[in-house]
């Protein structure tokens, strides 16, 4: 019990004691290595490092920037750089179309027989009057030599009687000698002049009968002729409509019996026919350079003029049927291929005919550097400033290093500039 008391006493006393209890205090203090302060030279290492990457950090802003990957996106439309024919400066109005045979012709039989050859097939190329199919004609060839033998029985039969005609006429010069004379008597003169008349008679009738049996001659052999098929002029044969075996008919009148046996045509005769709206029919004239297009033929720009222009309309629809002839036929030119043309407003020279790489007009624009395009990489619009500008017609002509393919900015507003970015609208 006596030594809490003591402590307690003491701890009083030393309360009671200010400068016992600052001593103590201050024993207890201690700096730790945590406490310690940074020598100033690493501090100034840290300020730059934190300096150093705020600087980078805004260089990369700057260049992001300048790419355009900090900036909105502007909604453009694009063209496109191609090859430009100069005949799309000078066009008036298009057309669409096929290529027509003017001469065009199914051929068929004028007799009616069993097909028995066919000596031709799809694009056959034939001369006029080259045979293209022969009928079965056996009945004919008889009839024929049946009359060949008549005329040889008829031509005998003329033989034998200018004969008696010559005798007749011998007698009868003879007799009328004597009757003057009065040696004769009168009815033998008499007989014998009508004898003379009988035989003369005779030889006009066996001549009668020889033209009479020649016309069916002729009929035979025209018969014959109508069963062997002939081309009516130069030209390719398109299709074939009947097949051996199969009964040709004229018109095909006959059950089951085919019409035509060939449908063939004249490829020099070749036309493109388009229907014209009413309201471009003023501006076509006859003989009115073209430019024609075949959707066979992608890569051919082929030239005419207009040949005729048909006088009637058709009211359903609205149009005139108008024909354009080519000025150079390509033999690779097919009838019935689909056609476009175009109606040029002037006959092109010989250096137009080929094509230019060109954009349209609507590309170019003005800026401080000059006039020039924007030319679209990826998603950024690239300034390309053009030193000479050359326009022709809806067209700015380009040369190298312009290329088929490159995209252009069309009708670039005012604000857009060099590395803008870019995007396309829905």
């Amino acid at each position: 019990m006596a030594e809490p008391f003591s402590r307690s006493v003491v701890t009083r006393a030393n309360d009671r004691n200010p400068k016992r209890m600052d001593v103590d205090k201050i024993s207890g203090l201690k700096i730790t290595h945590k406490d310690r302060v940074r020598p100033a030279r690493g501090r100034i290492g840290a300020y730059a490092g934190g300096l150093l990457l705020i600087v980078v950090a805004l260089a990369g802003a700057f260049v992001l920037h300048g790419q355009g990957f900090l900036t909105r996106a502007t909604s453009v439309e694009l063209v496109t750089v191609n090859p430009v024919y100069p005949s799309q400066v000078v066009t008036e109005f298009n057309a669409s179309g096929y290529v027509v045979a003017q001469r065009r012709a199914a051929v068929a039989s004028k007799g009616t027989g069993r097909l028995d050859q066919l000596t031709v097939r799809e694009g056959s190329r034939v001369k006029e009057g080259d045979v293209l199919a022969r009928l079965e004609n056996d009945d004919l060839r008889a009839e024929k030599e049946q009359v060949l033998s008549q005329i040889a029985a008829a031509r005998a039969e003329l033989a034998r009687a200018e004969t008696d005609l010559g005798m007749a006429q011998r007698q009868h010069t003879r007799l009328k000698h004597l009757w003057d004379q009065r040696v004769a008597a009168k009815v033998d003169f008499e007989n014998a002049r009508d004898q003379h008349q009988r035989a003369r008679a005779a030889v006009e009738s066996a001549k009668g009968n020889i033209r009479a049996l020649e016309a069916g001659l002729k009929r035979a052999q025209i018969l014959i002729e109508y069963t062997v098929i002939r081309a009516p002029f130069d030209g390719v044969v398109l299709t074939k409509d009947a097949d051996v075996g199969e009964v040709v008919a004229p018109f095909g009148s006959s059950l089951n019996a085919k019409a035509a046996v060939v449908t063939m045509a004249d490829m020099s005769s070749l036309m493109v026919q388009v229907d014209v709206s009413e309201s471009s029919l003023p501006r076509v004239r006859e003989g009115q350079p073209c430019e024609i297009q075949l959707d066979a033929l992608p890569e051919a720009r082929l030239y005419g003029s207009v040949r005729t222009v048909v006088p009637t309309a058709d009211r359903t629809r609205g149009t005139v049927l108008v024909k354009i002839q080519f000025d150079h036929l390509d033999p690779r030119v097919l009838p019935e291929m689909s056609a476009r043309v175009s109606f040029l407003s002037r006959r092109l020279e010989d250096h137009e005919l080929r094509p230019f790489l060109g954009v349209h007009r609507d590309a170019l624009t003005q800026r401080d550097q000059g006039m020039g395009m924007f030319r679209v990489e990826e998603t950024q619009a690239r300034w390309a400033p053009l030193a000479q500008v050359n326009v022709m017609g809806d067209y700015v002509r380009l040369e190298a290093p312009w290329k088929a393919g490159d995209r252009i900015v069309r009708k670039p507003p005012p604000t857009l500039r060099d590395g803008a970015r870019v995007s396309l609208p829905d």
